[in-house]
């Protein structure tokens, strides 16, 4: 608690240093927040500084907003002058609302794509790996503001189903759910599906096929001992999707809190930001507490007494051929690229649809498409590979020690992208390094909750028991059982979440902390030709297609993902078979089949 507590003030702290931080005038950025179109006289600027009491300095303001919080009150806001916390109350409303219908899709599309596995393991025709195939990633791949903007044309403007703009009631709430939903749902499945083989291998389920238990109980408890691996994660999508929806709130109108906030952000309105972010803040301290609940209502006892089996088993490789196929794909649409020029212009061949001379069309000012996606890949994908390196190494380290890491993750995941990069680019400035920067002090934290969940899984088995209860050190468990039981599935996730670091990158660059247009960043080329979806929807199509090829390409080529195997001392030749066993009497069991059904719950 003194660790949360102490992160959360330093975090609070660093917010009301933000425009200090930035080396800006606090007083003319609210003054352009108020009116863009008032001369920022000396005289104005002086009086702004007079009425937010900006002369005193920043440690004053903060003292002053935290003694107002103790009595109830978040002050005024710097930009409109009304109370803050009835606007942070509203707008965090609106957030759960959203929020609440995003984990409902989520749910169902995490339980879509493992319903193959969950049929297939029930009736034991799994086989050596759970099928998985490429559908989820290339979905988990796609951008919610992408996803947002043809829902919203296609199924709002132009078939007029749902409504597409506003926040006035329950119809109002299912587009933009699904946008936030599909693509975190498809992320949970996944991550789902990698664990449901090796719990459909273990005693329980074997013994439960061996007495001819109904496949649907089977399936269910599958679930139940794969589900609490997955919670914290859940965790962080809930928290993840109250604040950092922003392009989907601006997309569809909704006066969310992460839209509150990244406003706030750019006016440098700092009692709203303030006060948002800590309601994000006891927001992700909440849900960590619940998701710590149900995984210890779920298999507590099992954690307590060490009587789980490992869900780690070693997976032969995933093929190759379809990994190949995506590989050259990318590969192919990068070499006849490479060769035009990204930022050719030519005015009298705006918005063309795809042809010979370009094959993926040409955007607003009349660029190949197709040069500039080649272009593009190059910076795109190998920042974006440097930085998921050093996500998947930190997220790896820190998830090994839990108690301090589990608060870190928390509070970093209750800020937004958007003001993380903000508070970033204050510190250390703005250059060609600040998105990655940013985009890596908050991309380890779901690999650190997947470590650590994995970990606390694994040192309750009973081999770990076994084997620690034989003289093994904590380094010699460290690295022959439970690394190699982590590891695997930690780097499978950290693939899967490739492609929306690369776009996370780009989309800082387009906010103006990194790399400005006309870079060819495949993030710009989405966030650019947006508004044209209508009009010339190969332009957007283009680069999500490549953004979505390269999601194919890690989940294919992360199937295969494991440690490579230990050397092992030749074992004894078997011994020769002793006499018959007799036969068991009138009323007792047969040895060889099983009599009791259990889960690990009830085994503990």
């Amino acid at each position: 608690m003194l660790w949360r507590a102490g992160l959360t003030a330093a975090l609070v702290c660093a917010i009301g240093l933000l425009p200090w931080l930035a080396h800006t005038d606090p007083a003319l950025t609210v003054l352009k927040a108020r009116s863009a179109e008032r001369t920022p006289a000396p005289e104005t600027l002086r009086a702004i500084r007079d009425q937010l009491g900006l002369g005193d300095g920043p440690l004053h303001l903060l003292a002053q907003w935290l003694g107002g919080l103790l009595h109830g009150d978040a002050g005024r806001s710097w930009v409109s002058d009304t109370e803050v916390l009835p606007a942070v109350a509203q707008a965090l409303g609106a957030s759960l609302l959203l929020m609440a219908g995003a984990v409902v899709v989520a749910v169902l599309t995490a339980t879509a794509v493992c319903a193959r596995t969950l049929r297939l393991g029930a009736r034991r025709r799994l086989g050596a790996r759970g099928p998985g195939g490429t559908g989820s990633a290339v979905l988990a791949a796609l951008p919610e503001f992408l996803v947002a903007s043809v829902l919203a044309s296609v199924i709002g403007v132009q078939l007029e189903w749902l409504p597409a703009l506003g926040w006035y009631g329950p119809q109002w709430m299912i587009l933009p759910a699904l946008a936030l939903g599909l693509p975190a749902g498809a992320v949970l499945g996944r991550m789902l599906d990698d664990l449901l083989p090796a719990a459909f291998a273990e005693p329980w389920a074997l013994a439960a096929a061996a007495r001819g238990v109904p496949p649907k109980s089977v399936a269910r408890q599958a679930l139940r001992r794969c589900v609490p691996g997955l919670l914290p994660n859940l965790g962080l999508f809930v928290v993840g999707l109250t604040g950092g929806s922003v392009a989907v709130e601006q997309i569809f109108d909704i006066p969310g809190l992460g839209r509150l906030t990244l406003r706030a952000s750019l006016a440098q309105d700092l009692p709203v930001l303030q006060s948002g972010t800590l309601a994000l803040v006891a927001l992700a301290a909440l849900v960590a507490l619940l998701a710590r609940l149900g995984v210890r209502r779920l298999i507590g006892p099992a954690l307590r007494d060490g009587a789980l089996h490992s869900l780690h088993r070693p997976t032969p490789p995933a093929p190759r051929v379809v990994s190949l196929v995506y590989l050259l794909l990318l590969a192919a649409v990068i070499a006849f690229g490479l060769p035009r020029d990204p930022l050719a212009l030519d005015t009298t061949a705006r918005l063309q649809t795809p042809s010979a001379a370009h094959p993926f069309g040409t955007d607003a000012l009349g660029r190949d498409v197709l040069a500039r996606i080649a272009h593009g890949a190059l910076t795109t994908l190998g920042t974006a590979l440097a930085v998921s390196a050093a996500a998947l190494l930190t997220g790896v380290l820190l998830g090994l020690l839990p108690r301090l890491s589990g608060p870190l993750v928390d509070t970093v995941n209750a800020v937004p992208p958007m003001l993380a990069a903000l508070l970033v680019t204050g510190i250390a400035g703005s250059g060609p390094w600040t998105p990655a920067l940013a985009v890596a002090v908050v991309a380890w934290s779901p690999l650190a909750t997947h470590t650590a969940s994995l970990l606390r899984q694994e040192r309750a088995t009973l081999h770990l028991t076994a084997t620690r209860a034989l003289g093994a050190g904590p380094w010699y468990l460290l690295r022959h059982e439970l690394l190699p039981a982590v590891l695997p599935p930690v780097v499978r996730h950290a693939l899967l979440r490739l492609p929306g670091i690369a776009l996370s990158l780009a989309a800082l660059g387009f906010l103006g902390l990194g790399a400005q247009p006309p870079s060819p960043e495949w993030g710009l080329l989405l966030a650019e030709n947006q508004p044209y979806v209508e009009r010339a929807p190969w332009a957007v199509l283009a680069p999500a297609a490549a953004l979505a090829l390269l999601g194919a390409l890690a989940v294919t080529a992360a199937g295969g993902a494991r440690l490579p195997r230990r050397r092992r001392t030749p074992t004894p030749p078997p011994a020769k078979p002793g006499p018959a066993q007799p036969p068991a009497t009138p009323g007792q069991p047969h040895p060889a089949r099983p009599v009791a059904l259990t889960t690990p719950t009830d085994t503990a």
